[in-house]
Protein backbone atom coordinates (compact mmCIF):
# COMPACT_ATOMS: atom_id res chain seq x y z
CA UNK A 1 0.00 0.00 0.00
CA UNK A 2 1.49 3.47 -1.01
CA UNK A 3 0.50 7.09 0.68
CA UNK A 4 -0.14 10.43 -1.11
CA UNK A 5 3.60 11.08 -0.71
CA UNK A 6 4.74 7.57 -2.45
CA UNK A 7 6.06 6.26 0.70
CA UNK A 8 5.13 2.29 1.28
CA UNK A 9 3.20 1.39 3.80
CA UNK A 10 2.84 -2.42 4.76
CA UNK A 11 0.02 -4.37 4.67
CA UNK A 12 -1.76 -7.48 6.77
CA UNK A 13 -0.67 -10.41 4.52
CA UNK A 14 2.34 -9.02 3.22
CA UNK A 15 6.33 -10.24 3.46
CA UNK A 16 8.65 -7.81 5.60
CA UNK A 17 11.97 -8.04 6.52
CA UNK A 18 13.59 -6.87 9.72
CA UNK A 19 17.36 -5.59 9.93
CA UNK A 20 19.16 -5.63 13.23
CA UNK A 21 22.35 -3.34 13.96
CA UNK A 22 24.61 -6.07 13.02
CA UNK A 23 22.64 -6.75 9.64
CA UNK A 24 20.96 -9.95 10.56
CA UNK A 25 17.77 -10.88 8.39
CA UNK A 26 14.12 -11.69 9.27
CA UNK A 27 12.05 -12.83 6.75
CA UNK A 28 8.09 -12.44 8.33
CA UNK A 29 4.91 -12.74 6.81
CA UNK A 30 2.81 -10.08 8.55
CA UNK A 31 -0.21 -11.51 10.68
CA UNK A 32 -2.72 -9.70 12.89
CA UNK A 33 -1.98 -10.56 16.68
CA UNK A 34 1.28 -12.58 15.51
CA UNK A 35 4.61 -12.19 17.10
CA UNK A 36 8.40 -13.49 16.63
CA UNK A 37 10.90 -13.89 18.81
CA UNK A 38 15.27 -13.94 18.86
CA UNK A 39 17.79 -13.60 20.61
CA UNK A 40 17.27 -10.02 20.71
CA UNK A 41 13.59 -10.24 22.00
CA UNK A 42 9.92 -10.36 20.63
CA UNK A 43 8.34 -8.23 17.79
CA UNK A 44 4.30 -7.82 17.54
CA UNK A 45 3.32 -7.93 13.79
CA UNK A 46 0.80 -5.55 14.92
CA UNK A 47 3.93 -3.18 15.23
CA UNK A 48 4.51 -3.06 11.39
CA UNK A 49 1.26 -3.41 9.77
CA UNK A 50 0.67 0.24 8.63
CA UNK A 51 3.87 1.27 9.12
CA UNK A 52 6.19 2.95 6.61
CA UNK A 53 9.02 0.99 4.44
CA UNK A 54 12.40 1.82 6.47
CA UNK A 55 10.27 2.57 10.18
CA UNK A 56 12.46 1.49 13.30
CA UNK A 57 10.35 -1.13 15.37
CA UNK A 58 11.82 -1.63 18.79
CA UNK A 59 11.69 -5.62 20.71
CA UNK A 60 10.60 -5.88 23.76
CA UNK A 61 14.20 -5.50 24.56
CA UNK A 62 14.33 -1.71 23.52
CA UNK A 63 16.91 -3.55 20.59
CA UNK A 64 16.30 -1.41 17.07
CA UNK A 65 15.09 -3.02 13.91
CA UNK A 66 14.33 -1.65 10.37
CA UNK A 67 11.45 -2.95 8.42
CA UNK A 68 11.76 -3.00 4.46
CA UNK A 69 9.81 -4.62 1.88
CA UNK A 70 12.28 -7.82 0.37
CA UNK A 71 13.97 -7.51 -2.69
CA UNK A 72 14.00 -10.39 -5.08
CA UNK A 73 17.44 -10.99 -3.90
CA UNK A 74 16.48 -10.91 -0.13
CA UNK A 75 13.34 -13.02 -0.94
CA UNK A 76 15.59 -15.71 -2.79
CA UNK A 77 17.86 -16.27 0.05
CA UNK A 78 15.30 -16.84 2.54
CA UNK A 79 12.58 -18.27 0.21
CA UNK A 80 10.81 -21.67 1.37
CA UNK A 81 12.96 -24.11 -1.21
CA UNK A 82 13.07 -27.75 -2.06
CA UNK A 83 16.06 -27.46 -4.43
CA UNK A 84 19.33 -25.49 -4.29
CA UNK A 85 18.53 -22.26 -5.14
CA UNK A 86 20.59 -19.85 -8.09
CA UNK A 87 23.14 -17.08 -6.03
CA UNK A 88 21.78 -14.16 -6.28
CA UNK A 89 25.10 -13.03 -7.84
CA UNK A 90 24.84 -15.75 -10.57
CA UNK A 91 21.17 -14.89 -11.32
CA UNK A 92 22.06 -11.31 -12.13
CA UNK A 93 24.93 -12.44 -14.32
CA UNK A 94 22.67 -15.20 -15.88
CA UNK A 95 20.55 -12.34 -16.77
CA UNK A 96 23.45 -9.97 -18.48
CA UNK A 97 25.17 -13.26 -19.82
CA UNK A 98 21.69 -14.58 -21.71
CA UNK A 99 21.34 -11.04 -23.16
CA UNK A 100 17.48 -11.50 -21.26
CA UNK A 101 15.58 -9.08 -22.84
CA UNK A 102 11.92 -7.44 -22.97
CA UNK A 103 9.45 -9.65 -25.09
CA UNK A 104 11.76 -12.47 -25.00
CA UNK A 105 10.62 -16.05 -25.63
CA UNK A 106 12.50 -18.55 -22.96
CA UNK A 107 12.22 -21.51 -21.93
CA UNK A 108 14.12 -22.95 -18.99
CA UNK A 109 14.55 -26.75 -17.60
CA UNK A 110 15.36 -26.96 -13.73
CA UNK A 111 12.48 -24.92 -12.55
CA UNK A 112 13.75 -26.19 -9.14
CA UNK A 113 12.56 -23.42 -6.47
CA UNK A 114 11.41 -21.16 -9.07
CA UNK A 115 13.67 -17.54 -8.04
CA UNK A 116 15.43 -17.72 -11.34
CA UNK A 117 11.88 -18.12 -13.06
CA UNK A 118 10.60 -14.94 -10.85
CA UNK A 119 13.83 -13.06 -12.36
CA UNK A 120 13.13 -14.39 -15.80
CA UNK A 121 9.24 -13.47 -15.12
CA UNK A 122 10.23 -9.90 -14.42
CA UNK A 123 12.97 -9.17 -16.80
CA UNK A 124 11.14 -10.31 -20.24
CA UNK A 125 7.55 -8.38 -19.44
CA UNK A 126 3.98 -8.41 -20.86
CA UNK A 127 5.33 -9.12 -23.84
CA UNK A 128 7.19 -11.64 -22.98
CA UNK A 129 6.96 -15.56 -22.34
CA UNK A 130 8.76 -18.46 -20.06
CA UNK A 131 8.11 -22.11 -20.88
CA UNK A 132 9.30 -23.55 -17.65
CA UNK A 133 10.17 -27.24 -17.30
CA UNK A 134 10.39 -29.92 -14.25
CA UNK A 135 10.43 -32.87 -14.48
CA UNK A 136 8.67 -33.16 -10.60
CA UNK A 137 5.69 -31.52 -10.08
CA UNK A 138 6.47 -30.79 -6.36
CA UNK A 139 9.37 -28.46 -7.81
CA UNK A 140 6.59 -26.38 -9.70
CA UNK A 141 4.21 -26.68 -7.47
CA UNK A 142 6.66 -25.01 -4.49
CA UNK A 143 7.69 -22.38 -7.35
CA UNK A 144 4.17 -21.71 -8.09
CA UNK A 145 3.89 -20.72 -3.91
CA UNK A 146 6.92 -18.80 -4.38
CA UNK A 147 5.20 -16.72 -7.35
CA UNK A 148 2.57 -16.08 -4.61
CA UNK A 149 4.66 -15.38 -1.66
CA UNK A 150 6.82 -12.78 -3.75
CA UNK A 151 3.55 -11.19 -4.58
CA UNK A 152 4.64 -11.64 -8.49
CA UNK A 153 2.32 -12.57 -11.26
CA UNK A 154 2.89 -16.12 -12.75
CA UNK A 155 1.01 -14.52 -16.05
CA UNK A 156 4.02 -14.94 -18.34
CA UNK A 157 5.13 -18.30 -17.27
CA UNK A 158 3.90 -21.93 -18.57
CA UNK A 159 4.74 -24.54 -16.36
CA UNK A 160 5.51 -27.96 -17.79
CA UNK A 161 5.88 -30.59 -15.63
CA UNK A 162 8.40 -33.20 -18.20
CA UNK A 163 11.90 -33.86 -19.18
CA UNK A 164 13.00 -31.56 -21.44
CA UNK A 165 15.26 -33.78 -23.60
CA UNK A 166 11.57 -35.38 -24.90
CA UNK A 167 9.75 -32.24 -25.22
CA UNK A 168 8.04 -31.30 -28.68
CA UNK A 169 6.29 -28.26 -30.37
CA UNK A 170 8.62 -25.92 -29.37
CA UNK A 171 9.91 -22.91 -31.87
CA UNK A 172 10.91 -19.61 -32.37
CA UNK A 173 12.31 -19.37 -28.76
CA UNK A 174 14.75 -16.79 -28.18
CA UNK A 175 16.85 -17.74 -24.79
CA UNK A 176 17.42 -21.37 -23.53
CA UNK A 177 18.27 -21.39 -19.44
CA UNK A 178 19.48 -24.89 -17.99
CA UNK A 179 20.03 -25.94 -14.62
CA UNK A 180 20.31 -29.53 -15.15
CA UNK A 181 22.67 -31.92 -14.36
CA UNK A 182 23.11 -33.37 -17.46
CA UNK A 183 22.24 -30.29 -20.05
CA UNK A 184 24.12 -32.29 -22.91
CA UNK A 185 20.85 -34.17 -23.17
CA UNK A 186 18.67 -31.64 -24.04
CA UNK A 187 20.84 -30.17 -26.53
CA UNK A 188 18.68 -31.97 -29.61
CA UNK A 189 16.04 -30.23 -28.38
CA UNK A 190 16.94 -26.60 -27.83
CA UNK A 191 19.19 -27.06 -31.63
CA UNK A 192 15.65 -27.66 -32.94
CA UNK A 193 13.86 -24.33 -31.52
CA UNK A 194 16.40 -22.07 -30.57
CA UNK A 195 16.68 -18.95 -33.25
CA UNK A 196 19.73 -18.33 -35.44
CA UNK A 197 21.81 -15.96 -33.09
CA UNK A 198 19.86 -17.65 -29.78
CA UNK A 199 22.01 -18.06 -26.62
CA UNK A 200 21.52 -21.23 -24.39
CA UNK A 201 22.88 -20.60 -21.26
CA UNK A 202 23.96 -23.45 -18.46
CA UNK A 203 24.50 -23.57 -14.96
CA UNK A 204 26.66 -26.29 -13.83
CA UNK A 205 28.85 -27.08 -9.95
CA UNK A 206 31.64 -28.81 -11.38
CA UNK A 207 33.68 -28.18 -14.11
CA UNK A 208 33.83 -32.37 -15.71
CA UNK A 209 29.70 -31.55 -16.47
CA UNK A 210 31.05 -27.90 -17.99
CA UNK A 211 33.54 -29.73 -19.92
CA UNK A 212 30.93 -32.48 -20.97
CA UNK A 213 28.15 -30.04 -22.06
CA UNK A 214 31.44 -28.17 -24.20
CA UNK A 215 32.45 -31.20 -25.51
CA UNK A 216 28.34 -31.98 -27.22
CA UNK A 217 27.78 -28.04 -28.02
CA UNK A 218 31.23 -28.14 -30.00
CA UNK A 219 30.51 -31.52 -32.21
CA UNK A 220 27.26 -30.81 -32.93
CA UNK A 221 28.39 -28.01 -35.12
CA UNK A 222 25.21 -26.17 -34.27
CA UNK A 223 26.63 -23.64 -31.77
CA UNK A 224 29.71 -21.03 -31.42
CA UNK A 225 31.32 -18.30 -29.02
CA UNK A 226 31.26 -21.21 -26.41
CA UNK A 227 31.91 -19.54 -23.19
CA UNK A 228 32.71 -20.54 -19.72
CA UNK A 229 32.81 -18.53 -16.28
CA UNK A 230 32.19 -18.07 -12.92
CA UNK A 231 31.07 -15.42 -10.55
CA UNK A 232 32.72 -14.76 -6.49
CA UNK A 233 31.59 -11.94 -4.72
CA UNK A 234 33.29 -10.53 -1.81
CA UNK A 235 32.00 -7.71 0.14
CA UNK A 236 33.69 -5.79 2.32
CA UNK A 237 33.34 -4.13 5.90
CA UNK A 238 33.80 -0.21 5.61
CA UNK A 239 33.56 1.97 8.82
CA UNK A 240 35.62 5.23 10.00
CA UNK A 241 38.35 2.99 11.83
CA UNK A 242 38.86 0.35 8.89
CA UNK A 243 38.09 -0.69 5.22
CA UNK A 244 38.58 -4.50 4.52
CA UNK A 245 36.95 -7.34 3.45
CA UNK A 246 34.72 -9.34 5.46
CA UNK A 247 35.66 -12.40 7.07
CA UNK A 248 33.23 -14.94 5.00
CA UNK A 249 32.41 -14.35 1.31
CA UNK A 250 30.36 -16.27 -1.18
CA UNK A 251 33.42 -17.95 -3.54
CA UNK A 252 32.37 -20.57 -6.23
CA UNK A 253 28.53 -21.75 -6.41
CA UNK A 254 28.63 -23.17 -10.02
CA UNK A 255 29.64 -22.40 -13.90
CA UNK A 256 27.95 -20.57 -16.18
CA UNK A 257 28.52 -21.66 -19.63
CA UNK A 258 26.85 -19.99 -22.97
CA UNK A 259 27.10 -20.09 -26.80
CA UNK A 260 24.93 -19.29 -29.25
CA UNK A 261 23.01 -20.84 -32.03
CA UNK A 262 24.49 -20.55 -35.89
CA UNK A 263 22.09 -21.36 -39.11
CA UNK A 264 21.85 -25.08 -40.06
Amino acid sequence: MSNPTGSYKFNEGENVLLFDRKGRRYLQKLKPGHSFHTHIGKINHNDMIGQIEGSGIFSDKGNLLRIFKPTLSDFTLEMPRIATVSYPKDMGSILLAADIFPGARILESGTGSGALTILLSRSVGKEGKIISYDIRQDMIDAAKKNFIEFHHNSYNVEFRCRDISTASNLQDIDRVILDLPEPWEAVNTITDCLIPGGIVLSFLPTVLQVRDLCDVLATSEKFALIETFEVIMRTWHVSKRSVRPDHRMVAHTGFITTARKIPS
